[in-house]
Parts: C-alpha cells; sequence; structure tokens
C-alpha cells in the first residue's frame, strides 16, 4: 500500500510556520486546481487553510510564489510514489527481461493504488490539466521534475523487457499509453462510476482496475514478443 506523502511528510511540518505553509499550499493546489489561478483569490486560500491572508505574503512573496510552492509541491509527491514504483535512479531498472516486465507490471499497480485510490491525487491532476491548458513556469517545474524523467524511465525499464529501443517513437508512444489509461480513470471517474455502477473508487475498485489496465499490458507484451519470432 501506498503512504500518503502528506502522512510522510507530517513529521517535518512540526512548527506553526511550517504547518501553515503547507496548509497554504494544499489549499492553493486545491482550489487552483477548481477554479483556475485567476479565479482564486488569496482571500479564499487563507480562508481554506484557515490562515491569516499576511501568510501569503510572508511564505511565498504572493500568489505566484504560492502557485510554484503548489508545483513542487507536486513534483515532491509524484517524486515519491514513482520512486516506490520504479525505483530512485536510472540505474533501478531491472537487469533481464521477465525482471523488468514484472517491474512493468508493479509500476502500473502503483499507479493506480495513487491516481485513482487516493483522494490527494484528485487535487494534483485538475491543478496539473489546468497547467497543460494554459502552461505557466508551474508546468516546466512540473514537466522537469517528474513528467520527463518518470516517463524517460519507464521508456528504460520498456526496453529491457522487450528489447526495444528506450527512445524510439514507438516506444515512447507505448509508455503513453500505458500511463494515460490510468490517469483516465481519475479524470472519468464519474463517468466510470456511473458506467460501472460504482458508488466510490476505492481499495477495492482500484483491484479491479489493475486487473484490467495489466491485462492490457499483458496483451501489448505478447504482439510485442510475438512480433519477434
Amino acid at each position: 500500500m501506498i503512504k500518503s506523502p502528506d502522512a510522510q511528510n507530517t513529521r517535518r511540518e512540526t512548527s506553526p510556520a511550517d504547518l501553515t505553509r503547507a496548509a497554504l499550499v494544499r489549499a492553493a493546489l486545491k482550489l487552483f486546481g477548481r477554479q483556475g489561478f485567476d479565479g482564486t483569490s488569496t482571500r479564499e486560500i487563507a480562508a481554506e487553510a484557515q490562515a491569516n491572508i499576511g501568510s501569503i505574503a510572508y511564505h511565498f512573496g504572493g500568489k505566484e510564489g504560492l502557485r510554484t510552492a503548489a508545483a513542487d509541491y507536486i513534483v515532491e509527491t509524484i517524486q515519491t510514489v514513482a520512486g516506490q514504483a520504479l525505483g530512485n535512479g536510472p540505474a533501478a531498472a531491472a537487469s533481464d527481461p521477465e525482471a523488468a516486465r514484472l517491474q512493468l507490471f508493479a509500476a502500473l499497480e502503483r499507479m493506480v493504488g495513487f491516481i485513482v485510490a487516493q483522494p490527494q491525487a484528485g487535487e494534483i491532476v485538475q491543478f496539473v490539466l489546468r497547467e497543460l491548458s494554459h502552461p505557466t513556469a508551474a508546468l516546466d517545474r512540473i514537466y522537469d521534475g517528474v513528467f520527463e524523467p518518470t516517463h524517460r524511465r519507464l521508456c528504460m525499464i520498456w526496453e529491457q523487457a522487450t528489447g526495444e529501443p528506450a527512445e524510439s517513437e514507438r516506444t515512447r508512444l507505448t509508455v503513453f499509453t500505458l500511463i494515460g489509461q490510468v490517469i483516465y480513470f481519475r479524470i472519468g471517474r464519474e463517468a466510470v462510476m456511473r458506467r460501472m455502477g460504482w458508488h466510490d473508487i476505492g481499495a477495492a475498485e482500484a483491484v479491479k482496475v489493475v486487473s484490467a489496465v495489466s491485462d492490457n499490458l499483458n496483451a501489448i507484451l505478447a504482439s510485442r514478443m510475438g512480433s519477434k519470432r
């Protein structure tokens, strides 16, 4: 089971100033994702965080600095999850094809466990989707800190699992499809619940999603292995 990064960070957030700063970041993440940057006032953020409005300028220099801090929070959070799923360095990929394939399945399971089942992921995805629609410097930080290195690492594992070059166009597109199918269960959450007759997507439903995306991965791997014979 994936531990919430919030829980992991609690030990570091001990002083009142640290707690206020963390509350402001989480409030900004939630409101920027829901209402957009321009549609959110500092007064609303302070109220959501139960903090003095002056603390935004004190800790972040203003609303723009708070957006940057929210982006950095996303990077730290996803790096933690990615590290659990993929290892913490480029050499962490498995050394033989079968082990690499198992690592791909484990990575998908971790992704589902966080993106689909963790409520916190909803706020992160909303924030990122707004940045993707209207890119700012915050998206640059998220891309450089999370998107590019995580995608590249998955491509390296794919190469070890299949023999296909990590940086080939086909491999990069395949990895995007593996990630994208998981993200859909978050951005299309309401439609999925209605169509499936689910009242929520929690741990039990996440297991079923893992089974479905694993079947897809199995099919892709089988087709690639078959084409090499």
